[in-house]
């Protein structure tokens, strides 16, 4: 996923809620699925982050030194700044980029 890509908005928006259940015809069933892409995106990010810190990560067994690294913090500072992972997922749900089935309407056809 390319996180510098993307054009999710930063701030909260409004959806119409029509556009929003219109795949599945339930909106219930629809938040389901975009809250479980919100928490993979989110898990992908936060393990992109902790690897990048990692790289710059200076270990020390004193405690009373606290070093102050610019690497880590221009880092943080672009994680910061990227769109929430509910938007991200919410965007790819919008333009059909999300792959999703009903295990339920499986069982029913067998």
């Amino acid at each position: 996923m390319d996180l510098k890509k993307t054009n999710a908005p930063l701030t909260t928006l409004t959806y119409d809620r029509n556009d929003i259940d219109e795949p599945t015809g339930n909106i219930y069933e629809a938040i389901s699925v975009i809250a479980r892409r919100a928490e993979q995106i989110n898990t992908e990010i936060r393990r992109e982050l902790v690897d990048k810190l990692e790289e710059f990560a200076t270990f020390n067994d004193s405690l009373e030194e606290v070093f102050e690294n610019k690497e880590q913090i221009e880092v943080s500072k672009f994680y910061e700044k990227l769109p929430k992972p509910y938007a991200l997922a919410v965007q790819e749900w919008l333009n059909d980029k999300i792959y999703y089935r009903n295990t339920l309407d499986d069982v029913k056809e067998a």
